[in-house]
Parts: C-alpha cells; sequence; structure tokens
C-alpha cells in the first residue's frame, strides 16, 4: 500500500516498500510515509558487486547501487564498503568459479570479463532465489521454515509454480466435508468407540510422540473439525501440517532441485503432505502424454480403493514438489483421511522411515509398493504411485534412475 501524505488516500501498489523508496531517491523527493527525509535522500546501499581489481595493495569493487540503473555502478575501494555479508558472498562465488575453472582460489589482480560476468549473474540469481524464498515463507501456512539455495549452477526459481497448502480441487470434483466426529475426552487414553479411527474400523495411528505405529498399507484417520478434541489431540498430526525447517536445494548431479531436512526427524514423525490439484483420471492421462514430453513426473494416482482421481503437482504443489525419488527412500506414503472420508481422495503423507539426520536429502520411491499388511487391511493396500508407473493404466516411459544408491533398479519406471 502506498500513502501520500498530502492526501491521505491508500492505493494498490505492486511495488515493494524498497522500490517504493528507491523511486523516491531517484525522483529526489522526500517521503515521511516511506522514511525518505532529507537526511537520508542521498544514502546509497549497495545491490551487489559486479567486478573486483587489484591496484598496488588497495582492492576496489564495481557496485551496483540499488535503485539505480547499471550505467551509474561506481568502482569503489573496499574501506568504503559497509556491506560486509555482500562482501563475503562474492569472494565465496569468486573462489569456487576460480577452483572449477583455473583449480585456484586466489583472486588474479584483474577478472576477466566472462568470469565477472558469471559473478554478476551469480548475484542476480541468488536476489531472485532470496525473492522466491521470501514468497514461498509468505504463502506456507505451516510452522516449518523453508529456505532455498543453489551452489551449482545459475538456474533461477520455477518459472510456472504456484505454492499452495491443500489440495486445489479441479473441475467436475467435490471433497464432502464430514458430518460427525468423536465424543472422547482422551483420544489417545480413553478413545469412544475407537474414536475416529474405531468408527471406520481402523486402528488408532499415533503413539503419543505424534510418531505413526501402523505399518504401510493401512489407512490413517484423524480426528476432524467436528470432534470434541482440541488442537492438542495426539490424533491431529498431518492437519497441522509441516514442522520441520526444509531446504529447497540444486543438486550437483543432474538431479534438478531436491529438498534437504535442516532439522533431525525421527524415525515415523510426519514430514510433508504431497500437495497439487486434484483432477480426473482421464484429465491426467491428457496431461501425462504432455509431461512426458517434458521429462517430468508430477502425477501422483489416488489408488487407495480405485482409479478415479489423480493429484497434479506439476503446476500447484508445495515443498513436495521438490522432493526426489530414491529405490532406498526415507519417507513413506501413506493414505490419510480427516475432513474427507471419501476413500477415492485420501490425503498423501510422508512419514519418516528412519531417523533422518540435519542436512540429508528426503527422498521417496516414485514406484512404492505396498504389500498387505494382514487379511483385515488387504483392502486398504494400494500400489502407490505416480500416473505412468506400473500397476497404473497409464504405463508409458522409461525413466533412468539417478538416485546413485546401492539398492537402485537403475530406472524409475
Amino acid at each position: 500500500m502506498g500513502e501520500p501524505a498530502t492526501l491521505g488516500c491508500r492505493v494498490c501498489c505492486k511495488s515493494s516498500w524498497n522500490q517504493l523508496q528507491d523511486l523516491c531517491r531517484l525522483a529526489k523527493l522526500s517521503c515521511p510515509a516511506l522514511g525518505i527525509s532529507k537526511k537520508n535522500l542521498y544514502d546509497f546501499e549497495v545491490e551487489y558487486l559486479c567486478d573486483y581489481k587489484k591496484i598496488r595493495d588497495q582492492e576496489y569493487y564495481l557496485v551496483k547501487w540499488r535503485g539505480y540503473p547499471e550505467s551509474e555502478n561506481t568502482w569503489e575501494p573496499r574501506q568504503n564498503l559497509k556491506c560486509v555479508r555482500i562482501l563475503k558472498q562474492f569472494h565465496k562465488d569468486l573462489e569456487r568459479e576460480l577452483l572449477r575453472r583455473h583449480r585456484r582460489s586466489k583472486p588474479p589482480r584483474h577478472l576477466d570479463p566472462n568470469l565477472a560476468n558469471y559473478l554478476v549473474q551469480k548475484a542476480k540469481q541468488r536476489r531472485a532465489l532470496q525473492r522466491w524464498e521470501q514468497e514461498l515463507n509468505a504463502k506456507r501456512s505451516h510452522l516449518g521454515r523453508i529456505t532455498v539455495e543453489n551452489e551449482v549452477d545459475l538456474d533461477g526459481p520455477p518459472r510456472s509454480f504456484v505454492y499452495i497448502n491443500e489440495y486445489r480441487v479441479g473441475e467436475g470434483i467435490t471433497l464432502n466435508q464430514v458430518a460427525v466426529g468423536c465424543e472422547c475426552q482422551d483420544c489417545l487414553l480413553a478413545p469412544t468407540g475407537g474414536c475416529c479411527p474405531g468408527a471406520s474400523m481402523h486402528k488408532f495411528a499415533y503413539n503419543d510422540q505424534g510418531q505413526v505405529r501402523l505399518k504401510a498399507g493401512q489407512p490413517i484417520y484423524e480426528c476432524n473439525s467436528r470432534c470434541c478434541c482440541g488442537y492438542d489431540c495426539p490424533n491431529r498430526v498431518v492437519q497441522k501440517g509441516i514442522r520441520y525447517d526444509l531446504c529447497i536445494f540444486r543438486t550437483n548431479d543432474g538431479r534438478g532441485w531436491g529438498v534437504r531436512t535442516l532439522e533431525k526427524i525421527r524415525k515415523n514423525s510426519f514430514v510433508m503432505e504431497y500437495v497439487g490439484e486434484i483432477i480426473t483420471s482421464e484429465e491426467a492421462e491428457r496431461r501425462g502424454q504432455i509431461y512426458d514430453r517434458q521429462g517430468a513426473t508430477y502425477l501422483f494416482d489416488l489408488d487407495y480403493v480405485e482409479d478415479v482421481y489423480t493429484v497434479d503437482a506439476a503446476y500447484y504443489g508445495n515443498i513436495s514438489h521438490f522432493v526426489n525419488h530414491s529405490c532406498d527412500p526415507n519417507l513413506q506414503v501413506y493414505n490419510v483421511f480427516i475432513d474427507n472420508l471419501d476413500e477415492r481422495l485420501p490425503r498423501i503423507a510422508f512419514f519418516a522411515t528412519r531417523t533422518i539426520w540435519a542436512g540429508e536429502e528426503l527422498t521417496f520411491d516414485y514406484n512404492m509398493q505396498v504389500d498387505p499388511v494382514d487379511m483385515e487391511s488387504t483392502r486398504m493396500d494400494s500400489n502407490f504411485g505416480l500416473a505412468g508407473l506400473p500397476g497404473s493404466p497409464k504405463k508409458r516411459v522409461r525413466i533412468e534412475c539417478k538416485c546413485g544408491t546401492t539398492a537402485c533398479r537403475k530406472y524409475l519406471f
């Protein structure tokens, strides 16, 4: 929102606060509402560093000033620059690229134009990724923060991706809200009628630490919006969303983007949901033909009881959009029912199969097979897979696997 001081009105504005401040400085206008006064009107802020040279023992940097065109860039001696973080990042990028190109880290007295251009592109990319990171965190409704990192190449944020926190329902599909809830005083220790899982003839999913205790293939029924229990009920886990800080990072082995955890995750703990647009299997078949040509795999069949619907996370999705495949994964898929009990439309939740340490990449098996657990639960078992995988009528293309594990099957599907 911008608010001209003289008129006292408010107008919608797509420019950020910093961009509006820059416009004021360019126009040499004071604006109390934006914190621009005569005292700081001519303050300069470093946006990024473009080049480096050393004359005698003096270091100089070519500075791009925030709010000014590149034609206004100036060479400045190091003692004039107070941007410690930007200086450290510039030298980190410079040393890494020198090692890659020349296998040495000491900077020359003058940078060749190609190297200087790379550092400018890297600085612009870093700013774009920082803006994207801010956008992701502004849109997330979950506790866990998202960071973004690319120390591999110059790729920036995906051009066609919208972050969402829950299913986006496609045309002609309806999610029916649950009509009843439990009346338990303590859903874990004193469940009335077996609580919500018991009402559907299933077992309670969690222990008192919120870790899943069901075998893969058995469904999870959580308490819903109609239940008498509160937010802290031990049967409300998936619905609370992502609890861990996670990082979207660029892999260095050709697998594109990936996701790593920044915190230790205990075995059997909920990590994230697979979120996207719910579409019919017929629409998934049509889109799948397009995605095959692009080499994309974002279609996840909801084949819990029958193959009617698919989740498409190509355009609308959450951080699970960036989770890579592994033939030896650390995440397991579970079908979850909360406010919608239609067995054709489960929510897809990932739980840790083992302790996952901070810094580890998160992965799941795109062609996960779930064996029958027992006679009681055989009906609930399913072949979890993306549209186009074996077990699905939409099998199309054989894609080589790059997971690199000792258990690698060599092909995704």
